[in-house]
């Protein structure tokens, strides 16, 4: 049995960073660790944007990486949209789908989809 496991919940719905002292970490204690390693790795914006990467972008990248994947496989994403939703724990998936960025690698993908729909071909 992990160490986590033995002094920590192990539910489903236990936090899953937490202090040296057991208690769940603040989100501005994870977004300033982020905000110093981003700077110590010389992870910075270099464009006209105002702002540089934040650790909430990471749940963004991962989210339309899922999407691009789903593409690439053939699977249907209007059906598995519902559990990327719970995923990110979004009640409804209006809220999914604000929060997706179309990405030019998105954007190619979804074409190819529609494209080979539209010629009459499974939408796979």
């Amino acid at each position: 049995m992990s160490q986590r496991v033995q002094e920590h919940s192990s539910k489903p719905d236990a936090v899953l960073f937490l202090t040296r002292n057991g208690s769940p970490l603040a989100r501005y204690t994870a977004e300033n660790v982020f905000r110093r390693l981003r700077t110590r790795a010389g992870v910075l914006c270099h464009d006209s944007g105002r702002y540089q990467p934040r650790l909430h972008d990471l749940r963004h990248a991962a989210a339309v990486n899922r999407l691009i994947s789903w593409y690439r496989q053939g699977a249907d994403v209007q059906r598995l949209l519902p559990q990327l939703a719970t995923y990110l724990g979004h009640i409804h998936i209006a809220a999914t789908q604000r929060y997706l960025t179309m990405t030019p690698e998105l954007l190619h993908e979804a074409s190819q989809r529609f494209e080979r729909y539209a010629r009459g071909g499974q939408y796979e």
